[in-house]
């Protein structure tokens, strides 16, 4: 596994182990463990922020991976990915909310948005492991330019 591969396997992973950690967190409220259930949540938090470190971390060093596979496939796989973006980018927002309201005590706004958060993370786990299958199993791309050597020139 070189950079290019190894950067996004472990962010991927990260989203992965988040969005387990908030099944484990509803099933934890769902029987009223309150404390785990917030040990488990932050947990959650945690590797959702890691992942979004590692992933910014790659675009501006490294760059992002190019679709190396068929051009008829490369419309669908756009229109994919800006779904999911649009999608992680709402579950990202609405996590931010759960959690101030949590950490507000506001049990009763925090319960409604925690139900349509989780889903949506789940949603965006699912499509986010399926972006990595796509560009790094099934059709390996190509690598762009990072960002840091667009801005600076090198």
């Amino acid at each position: 596994m070189d950079i290019f591969t190894i950067f996004p396997t472990i962010s991927t992973s990260f989203i992965v182990i988040s969005a387990i950690l908030v099944a484990i967190g509803w099933v934890q409220i769902i029987k009223g463990k309150r404390k785990e259930h917030e040990k488990t949540m932050i947990a959650g938090a945690i590797a959702a922020l890691l992942f979004f470190i590692i992933y910014m971390s790659r675009t501006v060093f490294v760059g992002n991976t190019a679709w190396g596979g068929p051009d008829d496939l490369k419309l669908y796989y756009q229109v994919f990915l800006i779904f999911h973006i649009t999608l992680a980018t709402v579950a990202a927002v609405f996590g931010l909310t759960t959690l101030t309201l949590a950490f507000k005590k506001n049990f009763g706004k925090h319960r409604k948005w925690g139900r349509v958060t989780a889903v949506t993370w789940f949603f965006t786990a699912i499509t986010g492991v399926a972006v990595y299958v796509l560009l790094y199993v099934l059709y390996p791309g190509g690598h762009t330019k990072p960002v840091i050597d667009a801005i600076f020139g090198f």
